[in-house]
């Protein structure tokens, strides 16, 4: 009996060795930095609860699901799916039906001015890129425009917003992280946000010149953007440092730490994480806040060692913050002109909100099959 209790004495420090080498030694795919996190302020003043969101309706897309972007155009709702598709249907959810199905993962997409989509799709192919769709209404022919800018590939494709002037705006949230080798766009974000390495950029296509630029990098997940009035200027949304860019179009490869004449931060320590950034109507501009603050990312901000270990274990065990239904609107200067949130309801991880003339419409990347809709709240 000694004999026996000894050698599973043996075989459990082994196994508790064994763990301990793997959960400080295992390879990760990026080796996270330190960083300084913001004290967070919480859900009050100009966030304090509400419940404005409670009475959300929502229309079922059937085997669709997880629509990260919608856009509102000639009557119709397009939104990119998880299942690789651009779907469109009408405002109030009838005549579903695909557009195009890039056999990626479309995230966001605009139109140009042929009607021709153009999509930001970091799975499509061998690592993604942008992409533009014609003749989308009959038979797709899906043209790669760029994937790579400054000799480097685009790894994330995010968002996308096309000027009036033809030229095409969109993000690369990480150089760093590569979806198509990760296999889940999600889990890919999730990771380049908890490593810190700022590797974000905005990146501006030239269709004329076929020709792509550096805007601005360095970074921390850049992900939604959206032309201001005048186009002079992209704000976007820096998710992994909860905050709001304003960055004028004639900025060329600036970084975040050297940015005073060409961008300026508008919103600062966000109580959630900045997703889509949708314009509106009148002077507005739409943000959803896919979910609150890390508690365990800002505790861990100068702990880079800790946030390592946490990528060795399975990522369904990372610490991330509670589900909550949050989205704020803004103007161009970076005041908050609303604040909508429901805590009581299920329908959470919006990443964004489109407005059209009486309804929102609102962005998910929840592990549901529907797109929330509420009748204009102000």
């Amino acid at each position: 009996m000694n004999k026996r209790r000894k050698r599973f004495g043996i075989a459990i420090g082994i196994a508790m060795v064994s763990l301990l080498l793997y959960l400080a030694l295992w390879p990760i795919p990026i080796e996270p930095t330190n960083w300084e996190a913001p004290k967070s302020e919480g859900y009050k003043g100009s966030h304090r609860q509400n419940d404005k969101l409670s009475n959300m309706k929502y229309i079922r897309l059937g085997h669709y699901s997880q629509p990260e972007h919608i856009v509102f155009k000639d009557g119709w709702l397009f939104a990119s799916v998880k299942e690789g598709a651009i779907i469109r249907m009408r405002p109030d959810g009838s005549e579903i039906e695909e557009v195009v199905n890039t056999k990626g993962r479309p995230l966001g997409f605009d139109f140009d001015s042929e009607n021709a989509l153009i999509i930001a799709d970091p799975m499509y192919g061998s690592h993604g890129g942008l992409l533009r769709v014609k003749n989308w209404q009959a038979e797709a022919e899906i043209e790669l425009l760029t994937d790579s800018v400054d000799g480097r590939a685009i790894y994330f494709a995010d968002a996308i917003v096309v000027s009036r002037n033809g030229k095409i705006y969109f993000t690369d949230a990480s150089s760093d992280v590569v979806p198509e080798k990760i296999g889940d766009v999600l889990a890919a974000g999730e990771m380049d946000i908890l490593a810190q390495t700022g590797t974000g950029s905005l990146l501006e296509y030239d269709p004329v010149s076929k020709e792509t630029r550096t805007l601005m990098r360095g970074l921390s997940f850049a992900n939604g953007i959206a032309l201001d009035e005048k186009q002079e200027n992209i704000l976007l949304n820096e998710t992994g440092k909860y905050r709001v860019w304003k960055i004028s179009i004639t900025a060329e490869n600036v970084s975040t730490l050297d940015s005073e004449e060409k961008a300026e931060i508008i919103v600062d320590n966000l109580p959630g994480l900045p997703d889509n950034l949708m314009q509106g109507k009148e002077g507005k501009y739409w943000i959803g806040l896919v979910s609150p603050r890390n508690s365990f990312l800002d505790y861990s901000a100068d702990k880079a060692w800790l946030r390592s270990v946490v990528m060795r274990i399975p990522h369904s065990f990372w610490p991330r913050g509670e589900g909550y239904a949050h989205v704020i609107c803004i103007n161009e200067e970076g005041d908050i002109l609303y604040d909508f949130q429901g805590p009581r309801l299920s329908f959470h991880q919006i990443t964004g909100v489109t407005e059209t003339e009486d309804q929102l419409y609102f962005h998910h990347i929840g592990d549901r099959d529907k797109i929330g809709w509420m009748e204009n709240l102000y």
